[in-house]
C-alpha cells in the first residue's frame, strides 16, 4: 500500500554565520536552536573555525562570492521568514549582508566580535562597518562588551544598557536588546529598547561558565519566533526564557566549560509523557501497598518533574490528590501536568540544591511518622514556620520555596525527607524526595510498613 504524504510547512529561517567544529556555537548552534523551536534552518556559512570548548585554534574565511551565492541559493528557492547573523568576520562581509538586507526579512543582527573563550572573531577594522548593518536590523543583540564597541558606552547597569540601546536605535536599528550576561550581579538584566518603549527582562544568574553558544542560541531563538509571526517583545521573552534554561541545564562536553543546551525546550517536552507514566507507577504502587497511614488530611500527591522542569506546569501530579477510602486509598482523578502547586513548588525549590531530584510526595506527619523516618537510614531535615519572615508570608505561594531552601541549607547531606511541623491552620506534613520513581515508592512503602 502506498501511503499519502502529509507535508508540513515550517517557517524558514536563514542564518548567516561561521561554523564551529565544536558544535556549541555558530552555525551548529543556530541550526539546532531553529529546528528545536519549530523552524526550518537554512545557512550561509561565512567561515570555518577549528575550535572546541577551550578556544579557537584557527579560522578559514569563505570568499564573499560564495557567501553571496549561498544567500542567493536560499532566497531564490525558500520563502525565508527571518534571518539572523553571527560571525561575519570582515568589513566586506558585513557590508555584503547590509547591501542584501532588502532580501532579508526580520533581520536579527548578533554582532559577534569575540568568542566566549576570548578569541577574536571579527577584524578590528570591521567594527565600524557594523553601523551599515545595524541600520538595516529589525533587532540588534549585543552583549555589554559589544555594545561598548558599537556605542562607546560602558554598560555597567540597567541605565547604561538603556542608553546604549537608544544609541543603537539612533544608528537605524528598529530595536536593540542589550544583554546583561557580562554585567556582574546575582541577576541577569536584559534591556530591550524600541522606539515606543523600554522592556526589562530579569532572571537569576546561573552559577556556571558553560555559556558557549549563548548569544547564537538567543538570537536564533528570537529570529525563529519572529518567523512564526510572534511580536518582538514576546519573541525576545521566549528567547530569553529558552536561553536561561539552556544555560542552567548546560551540556557537560569537552574539556572546557561546556556549551549551552540548544535543544533543552524540545527535550523538556519529550520528557513529559515518561514523567507522567512514572508518577502513575508510584500512585499504583501506593494503592497496591494500601499506604493509607501516610495520607494527610489535606490529601496526598505524588509529583514528578521533567529533568528540565522550571515551573509547576512542567511537573506531573494527581489531579484532585489521593484520598483515603474505607478500604484503602485512591486517586481522585488522573495524572496531568500542572495539577500540583504546593508540592510542585517545594520540589522545584529542592532542585535548586539537588538538580537530580525529580519526584516528591507529601505524607502525614506525627510522632509515629517521625520515629518511622529512622527506617530510611538517610538525612532528614526540617524547617520551622515560626522563623519564616513576614515578607515571605505576605507573598502568596512562597512558603514552600523558603522552607525547602531553609531545610537544605541547614541539612548535613542531601535530605530524603523534609519535615514541616505546621502551625495553626496548617497541617504538619513530611515530604519525601527522590531522584527517580522507584526510589520514591520504595521510601514511601518503607515508611508505610513501619507504621
Amino acid at each position: 500500500m502506498t501511503r499519502q504524504s502529509a507535508p508540513t510547512s515550517p517557517a524558514v529561517v536563514l542564518t548567516v554565520a561561521g561554523s564551529d567544529s565544536g558544535g556549541g556555537a555558530g552555525i551548529q548552534a543556530d541550526v539546532k536552536t531553529i529546528e528545536a523551536s519549530g523552524g526550518f534552518a537554512t545557512t550561509a556559512i561565512t567561515g570555518v573555525t577549528a575550535q572546541n570548548t577551550t578556544g579557537v585554534e584557527s579560522t578559514h574565511l569563505v570568499p564573499e562570492s560564495e557567501i553571496e551565492a549561498q544567500i542567493d541559493a536560499v532566497c531564490s528557492d525558500f520563502d525565508v521568514a527571518a534571518v539572523k547573523t553571527g560571525m561575519l568576520a570582515t568589513s566586506d562581509v558585513v557590508t555584503l549582508v547590509a547591501e542584501r538586507a532588502s532580501d532579508l526579512p526580520n533581520l536579527v543582527v548578533d554582532p559577534v566580535m569575540v568568542a566566549a573563550s576570548g578569541d577574536r572573531l571579527l577584524e578590528p577594522e570591521a567594527e565600524t562597518a557594523y553601523e551599515e548593518l545595524i541600520a538595516e536590523a529589525t533587532l540588534v543583540t549585543p552583549n555589554a562588551d559589544e555594545a561598548a564597541v558599537l556605542t562607546d558606552i560602558d554598560v555597567e547597569d540597567e541605565a547604561d544598557a538603556r542608553r546604549a540601546g537608544e544609541q543603537l536605535l539612533d544608528l537605524g536599528a528598529d530595536a536593540a536588546l542589550v544583554k546583561g550576561g557580562h554585567v556582574p550581579g546575582d541577576e541577569v538584566v536584559d534591556v530591550l529598547v524600541t522606539a515606543d518603549a523600554v522592556e526589562t527582562f530579569r532572571h537569576d544568574r546561573v552559577s556556571t561558565e558553560a555559556t558557549h553558544g549563548s548569544g547564537c542560541t538567543l538570537s536564533a531563538a528570537i529570529a525563529t519566533e519572529l518567523a512564526h509571526g510572534v511580536g518582538l517583545t514576546e519573541a525576545v521573552g521566549t528567547g530569553i526564557g529558552l536561553l536561561s534554561r539552556a544555560v542552567r541545564y548546560n551540556l557537560d562536553v569537552g574539556q572546557g566549560p561546556g556549551a549551552v543546551h540548544h535543544l533543552v525546550e524540545a527535550r523538556e517536552r519529550a520528557a513529559r509523557q515518561p514523567t507522567a507514566e512514572e508518577v502513575e507507577f508510584v500512585v499504583e504502587g501506593l494503592v497496591e501497598a494500601n499506604a493509607r497511614e501516610l495520607v494527610p488530611e489535606v490529601g496526598m500527591n505524588v509529583v514528578g518533574a521533567t529533568p528540565y522542569a522550571e515551573v509547576p506546569g512542567e511537573t506531573a501530579a494527581v489531579e484532585g490528590r489521593i484520598t483515603r477510602t474505607l478500604s484503602g486509598i485512591k486517586p481522585n482523578r488522573g495524572v496531568r501536568f500542572g495539577a500540583s502547586s504546593h508540592v510542585a513548588r517545594f520540589l522545584l525549590a529542592a532542585r535548586e540544591f539537588e538538580p537530580d531530584l525529580r519526584f516528591a510526595i507529601n505524607c502525614r506527619f506525627d510522632e509515629r511518622v517521625e520515629a518511622a523516618l529512622e527506617s530510611l537510614a538517610a538525612p532528614v531535615a526540617e524547617f520551622d514556620r515560626d522563623a519564616e519572615p513576614e515578607s515571605v508570608k505576605e507573598q502568596e505561594g512562597s512558603t514552600m520555596q523558603w522552607g525547602a531552601r531553609r531545610a537544605f541549607e541547614e541539612s548535613e547531606g542531601s535530605p530524603v525527607a523534609v519535615i514541616d511541623r505546621g502551625e495553626v491552620g496548617k497541617e504538619a506534613i513530611v515530604k519525601l524526595l527522590a531522584p527517580d520513581a522507584e526510589t520514591l515508592l520504595e521510601r514511601a512503602t518503607t515508611l508505610a510498613d513501619e507504621l
